[in-house]
């Protein structure tokens, strides 16, 4: 197998694994941007710390590293429109984006979306390199947390809902 099977074959790979769907963005000097993610995943809880992974031939590299703060909101199974618009599917343009109904300024500054599952500002504390992408790790400051929806997933290159069942006792 050359090295370009490889590399397709690892991507099969992770289009089998779930992933949540998130819009990571940011606000500050560098301008305002948000980009729909999947590489998103808990560190630690002390202090709630979260990883980042983004494509570094993004053009929001540069204002996440130049703003310094970002906001990951975990999406609800009724913001696909919503992801597919930040993941770049959509001809809406980012301020455009930013007037769609439902956004507004966080806690610690950061464009957050109403009614996601849940919505993390915090600071970009460090940033990596690794093989195509920037790694960032973002100690959480501000946190809400919805009460109800169902979750957004990536899987085998579609979108998803999820559904939150009850266990029953037997």
């Amino acid at each position: 197998m050359n090295e370009e099977q490889h590399r397709l074959l690892f991507r099969d790979a992770m289009a089998s694994l779930p992933a949540a769907v998130n819009i990571v963005t940011s606000a500050g000097e560098g301008g305002q941007c948000g980009i729909t993610a999947t590489a998103v995943c808990s560190v630690t809880d002390t202090p709630p710390t979260l990883l980042v992974c983004i494509n570094r031939k993004s053009a929001m590299n540069a204002v996440f590293e130049r703003n310094g703060r970002l906001c990951v909101n975990v999406l609800n199974h009724e913001q696909e429109q919503m992801a597919r618009h930040f993941a770049g599917m959509t001809d809406v343009a980012m301020a455009q984006r930013f007037m769609l109904e439902g956004w507004h300024q966080g806690e610690w500054g950061q464009p957050v979306l109403r009614h996601a599952l849940a919505s993390l500002e915090g600071d970009v504390d460090q940033i990596s390199s690794v093989g195509t992408h920037q790694v960032y790790l973002l100690t959480i400051r501000h946190i809400r947390v919805a009460q109800d929806g169902h979750g957004l997933i990536y899987f085998r290159r579609s979108f998803q809902a999820t559904a939150h069942q009850e266990m029953l006792a037997v």
